[in-house]
């Protein structure tokens, strides 16, 4: 029968404490040491691999957004070409009026202005007095030099008279020939004393004469520098003392395009007409041409003398020239909107094959109101930019917009 439980005895026990019974922990094989190694290496290479896919996501993200922004920040321009449209019966150039001679006038003495007889819009002929010059310093050196000439001349002529004595008496043997070629030699000696101050005289003499300024051509006085009482330095490192230019006839200059010029000859008439005097023409002769193509602005640079007689034309005038080439060329046009302002003059930008800009200096010839003539710099299949930024350099690249004007790219 079962056993009571005393709680008093000390050898007895719960009933069930005596059927419970601990169950030990099974028993599982050791893992191998090269396994375990084997699964910690596939785990650090995946972590390693996914570590490396994510850097290179990130790497690949970074490099695109540089490449967008880089894409994007390059300007997108809308292009065009110049218009061909028939030419004019006449070439009309702008041009540029100049006196056939202009020349500073400069003084070749020191001194002070003593006075100017001539002022600005004088007509003077050749050889005019146009001012005086007060150089006291030059006054007394010249009196100087003269008084230095006559003491030379008095101890020549006693040299002289010296040399013929010894002479005589040498042919009576009463002194040596040594003596009498010494005296002979005073002699030669005081001869070239004299021509160095005979040349003395007339270097101060010819300063002298610098004193009274003359016109060395004929023409109008364009500037007077100087007023009395103002110090006057010889040279061209002193005050120029006028501006004298020659106005008849005059030289009129423009640059014609490269395809007329083989059309322009010398000889040929041409005729200037002046916004002041509408209505009027004024016919001269094609003189000359450089002779050279301006590889700037491809054109030729031609000169037109313009006889000036009643001197209506003044120097320094804006005119067109107008010219009748025997010569079909079709003239190129471009919008007001496609030119850049800059210091050098006007420019169009042209885009290039390697979408590079080229800024292009241009000749300008009639203005049409929304379009330009263009006599030079462009060509009609250039690739020109309409409404360009102020902000485009030589050599920027440029993106073409897929939608340009005309159609063209």
């Amino acid at each position: 029968m079962p056993t009571e439980f005393d709680p008093n005895r000390a050898d007895s026990t719960p009933p069930h404490r005596q059927d419970a019974t601990v169950a030990p922990p099974p028993d599982l094989p050791a893992a191998a040491p090269r396994r375990a190694l084997f699964i910690i290496a596939v785990v650090l290479l995946v972590l390693v691999v996914s570590g490396a896919l994510s850097m290179l996501s990130r790497i690949r993200a970074s490099h695109a957004l540089a490449r967008e922004t880089e894409h994007e920040a390059i300007p997108v321009v809308a292009i065009i070409h110049a218009s061909s449209e028939s030419p004019d019966e006449a070439l009309v150039l702008p041009a540029s009026v100049q006196a056939f001679e202009e020349s500073p006038i400069f003084a070749r003495t020191n001194g002070y202005l003593l006075r100017w007889n001539k002022d600005i819009g004088s007509h003077v002929k050749k050889g005019e007095l146009l001012a005086e010059i007060d150089a006291p310093e030059i006054d007394q050196e010249l009196l100087q030099a003269r008084a230095t000439r006559q003491q030379i001349a008095a101890q020549l002529d006693i040299a002289n008279i010296s040399a013929d004595r010894w002479q005589n008496l040498r042919k009576t043997d009463s002194v040596s020939q040594q003596e009498a070629d010494m005296q002979t030699s005073s002699y030669q000696q005081a001869a070239a004393n004299l021509a160095a101050a005979d040349a003395n005289v007339r270097r101060l003499e010819q300063l002298e004469s610098f004193k009274h300024v003359y016109a060395p051509f004929s023409g109008v006085v364009t500037k007077r520098n100087v007023d009395p009482g103002a110090l006057i330095n010889a040279g061209s490192a002193g005050k120029a003392l006028f501006d004298l230019a020659q106005v008849d006839p005059l030289r009129v200059y423009a640059s014609v395009p490269q395809t007329y010029s083989q059309a322009i000859k010398v000889g040929m008439p041409a005729y200037l007409v002046l916004q002041e005097f509408a209505g009027q023409k004024f016919t001269g002769t094609v003189a000359r041409t450089a002779d050279s193509i301006d590889p700037t602005t491809r054109t030729l640079l031609t000169e037109v003398d313009v006889p000036n007689r009643d001197g209506r034309l003044l120097p320094g005038s804006y005119g067109e020239l107008h010219f009748k080439p025997a010569i079909n060329v079709a003239k190129l046009t471009v919008p007001v909107n496609a030119m850049l302002f800059r210091q050098e003059g006007p420019r169009v930008a042209v885009v290039g094959l390697d979408n590079k800009v080229q800024l292009r200096s241009i000749q300008i010839g009639r203005d049409y109101g929304t379009s330009l003539e263009i006599l030079g710099g462009i060509t009609a299949e250039d690739r020109i930019i309409i409404n360009p930024a102020d902000s485009l350099e030589e050599g920027q690249v440029v993106r073409i917009s897929d939608e340009t004007l005309g159609g063209k790219r």
